[in-house]
């Protein structure tokens, strides 16, 4: 490897859901200070304000194509970013949300470039699973919280716990094993809705999900029966939220044996389950 190519860097970065809102002063600093940005965000006024940053911003929105896989999509971009690395400039990849949640890129660039030799990280940002915390008002640590890509869960018998929340995440893409389409229709939802009816009851109230990317929007936080999810307008940006059917269920024994440990300390024992923190 040449002097010059290992002078070759890349940062992959989240600038966050809302536009301007959630971007770090590191992430922002990376970009600033790169030689090449390449931008994958959600929408076109986020590429326009990207580039107020930075003199030289690569879309990489046109790799996708009807009709073409998205796992050569995926690997196009990668090569993109790759050759700016070894051609030995200090490359900057933004991901709107996190980098690391639910973006197959970020991570095989990361790798590929560290393989080869060159420095590379990831700088978190915030995730729509942190705006769907903030905007429904739950607390995974409270009863616990599941996620599953929703394609995943139909896939492959999971082991469900009705008692805390199910997140199903791209549930606009509901037993897509293509990788040419972008959304599935009502034969597939009802697909999903059988799946869940394994731990669900059909009117279980269940909430799609859409975080706001633009401060002039509201998230889309809609409420319906389960059942009523077969005929749902919904796309990859969905998620379900589904909450608990049941409560909690005692473990008489083990709270038995934990008791029986604080009294042998001499700790006094309070009600069962995590204290809050």
């Amino acid at each position: 490897m040449s002097a010059t190519s290992s002078t070759g860097s890349l940062a992959c970065v989240g600038i966050g859901i809302m536009l301007g809102s959630h971007i770090t002063p590191l992430a922002r600093s990376h970009i600033q200070t790169a030689d090449v940005v390449f931008v994958a965000v959600s929408d076109g006024i986020v590429e326009l304000w990207l580039k107020e940053m930075h003199a030289d911003v690569r879309s990489l929105q046109p790799f996708y194509a009807e009709g073409k896989r998205r796992t050569q999509t995926y690997r196009e971009m990668v090569d993109a970013i790759l050759t700016e690395v070894r051609a030995g400039k200090r490359v900057c990849a933004v991901f709107y949300g996190h980098p690391g949640v639910f973006a197959w890129a970020p991570h095989q660039a990361i790798k590929m470039a560290r393989a080869e030799g060159y420095q590379a990280h990831m700088e978190p940002g915030i995730s729509s699973e942190d705006c769907l915390y903030a905007d429904l008002g739950i607390d995974p640590g409270s009863i616990g919280c599941q996620h599953f890509d929703t394609t995943q869960f139909m896939l492959y018998r999971r082991q469900v716990d009705p008692s805390a929340w199910l997140i199903l995440w791209q549930v606009g893409l509901a037993g897509e094993q293509t990788g040419h389409r972008f959304a599935t229709g009502p034969a597939h939802r009802q697909v999903l809705v059988d799946v869940l009816a394994r731990n669900y009851p059909g009117d279980h109230e269940v909430i799609v999900y859409r975080a706001a990317t633009l401060p002039t929007q509201a998230p889309r936080m809609e409420h319906m029966p389960l059942a009523r999810l077969v005929g749902a307008d919904l796309d990859g940006a969905d998620t379900l939220a589904v909450p608990p059917s049941r409560p909690l269920q005692d473990d008489p024994e083990i709270q038995a044996r934990l008791a029986a440990l604080d009294d042998a300390t001499g700790v006094a024992s309070g009600a069962p389950g995590p204290i809050p923190a």
